[in-house]
């Protein structure tokens, strides 16, 4: 077998997505809407995996992480107060030829020209509020006005008074929280990768000030090291430390997380140290807890947001260093990292999705050899009933009675391994008696089969395949 990991070409992984039911585009029967995207079966189940690992991972796995899911309405003052309204633009251009509109960032610096039709005939480029406004209520005013939450992170710190008040909070500890955000992007691009409406996981972990530097080189290395576990090669992945005008406005240092994405590296996931911006802009009695971010008045707010030191017995602000990663973005990264083209010893060609088991959509494919010998069904029956009890994710039955076919979709898939029922699996049929009630495992990978007995199947999958454990490094380290 000759194996090919060239640069995959973003085309190849759209192909597969939409011929498989990973990801379809929006609304295609009346022509699609742009920038939006929807998961079909085997996406969902990706997607659902994805967010699983990393919520077991960095909440279930810790001490002092505790989960939150806020409104995805966000009130007006919250979006005012955190610099949102005015400050979450981006610079757009307009080509006078075409019509066509672009982020004046994604152009060519030196030579910037319309991406559509080559025009250098350009606008001045003028700031574009990337949020989206809407109206509660039967009547349209500006006081009844809100927005689409622009990112996940707020929705933590307005309710940090809530979180401290009812857990066992003592700093550091975390915030975890994984949903949807919605950006008006100007030029939504590279399929999944620059959408409108995404999902972040995302962890606002909350410390003292002059511990801050340490837990954000901490968050730095976990972070890396998790997405390295899902099967990221350490060779794709890129650390760049925004430097000067590259930081938001309340950011003391940020760390992005690069994956050679098929357009290039681009962020994966953002390490910020938000330094005490975030809760000092959402405090009153601001004078009295003394942040080091220069913050306005905020008359608007009815709470204090501090913590009291565990020592000193001082009230004071906590910085919050914040890992945020897009779903989407990761499932794009895992999907060009799985994707490989081989040729086979015989010369078939096969695409394959070399997914990490435990991302895999489809666990384990179970294919009785003939579809009209109802025997066989019987006990590949029996098997998915014993084997899905104890294998979290689907196990299916391919009945379509073509096995090169059902292998080569499940290939595609990323199904790890696939348990074939054959003749020699029941007792009425088989040539050799030691043979009853065995069935052949065929890898995903290297292909290699193995002839085992369907009681010895759940230990089997559990010892090889199904056995992903993560450890992440300790607070105390």
């Amino acid at each position: 077998m000759t194996q090919s990991k060239t640069d995959t070409a973003l085309e190849h992984i759209v192909s597969l997505c939409k011929r498989r039911g990973f990801i379809f585009p929006n609304s295609q029967l009346y022509g699609g809407l742009q920038g939006a995207y929807d998961f079909g079966p085997m996406g969902v189940e990706l997607k659902r995996n994805l967010i699983s690992t990393w919520w077991r991972d960095v909440v279930y796995r810790r001490t002092r992480m505790f989960g939150l899911d806020s409104s995805i309405l966000t009130h007006q003052k919250t979006l005012k107060y955190s610099g949102h309204a005015e400050t979450f633009c981006d610079l757009m251009t307009d080509c006078r030829q075409c019509k066509s509109r672009w982020r004046v960032d994604h152009l060519d610096p030196d030579n910037p020209r319309c991406e559509n039709c080559g025009s250098d005939d350009l606008t001045e480029p003028k700031p574009f509020n990337l949020m989206f406004k809407t109206n509660l209520g039967a009547v349209t005013s500006e006081a009844s006005s809100a927005y689409l939450r622009p990112e996940t992170a707020q929705g933590i710190f307005t309710n940090f008074k809530f979180i401290t008040d009812t857990q066992p909070a003592k700093l550091p500890f975390g915030v975890a929280q994984v949903g949807k955000a919605f950006r008006n992007e100007i030029t939504p691009r590279h399929f999944i990768f620059r959408v409108r409406e995404f999902e972040q996981m995302e962890i606002e972990f909350f410390v003292d000030p002059e511990e801050s530097d340490q837990w954000h080189k901490y968050w730095v290395e976990e972070r890396l090291q998790w997405w390295v576990a899902q099967g990221l090669s350490a060779e794709n992945i890129q650390c760049e430390a925004q430097t000067g005008d590259e930081l938001a406005h309340y950011a003391r240092a940020t760390t992005d997380i690069l994956y050679k994405f098929p357009h290039g590296f681009e962020e994966l996931e953002g390490i910020a140290n938000r330094t005490d911006y975030d809760l000092a802009v959402h405090s009153k009695s601001q004078d009295t807890l003394s942040p080091q971010s220069k913050v306005s008045e905020n008359p608007d707010s009815t709470t204090r947001l501090a913590i009291q030191h565990t020592e000193t017995k001082n009230w004071q602000i906590p910085f919050v260093i914040e890992p945020s990663a897009g779903v989407e973005r990761g499932i794009l990264a895992l999907l060009t990292e799985a994707y490989h083209e081989e040729t086979l010893d015989n010369g078939n060609k096969r695409t394959v999705l070399k997914l990490a088991p435990h991302l895999a959509p489809i666990k384990v494919a179970i294919i009785p050899l003939a579809k009209n010998k109802p025997e066989l069904i019987t006990l590949a029956e029996s098997i998915q009933h014993e084997l899905q009890a104890d294998i979290d994710g689907p196990v299916v039955i391919e009945n379509s009675g073509n096995i090169g076919k059902n292998y080569r979709r499940h290939d595609e898939v990323g199904t790890p391994v696939c348990i074939t029922v054959d003749f020699d699996s029941l007792e009425t049929t088989t040539s050799d008696a030691n043979l009853i009630n065995t069935v052949t495992l065929r890898d995903r990978d290297t292909l290699k089969q193995a002839r085992i007995h369907k009681h010895d199947l759940l230990t089997y999958l559990q010892q090889n395949y199904f056995n992903y454990r993560y450890k992440p490094k300790s607070f105390n380290q």
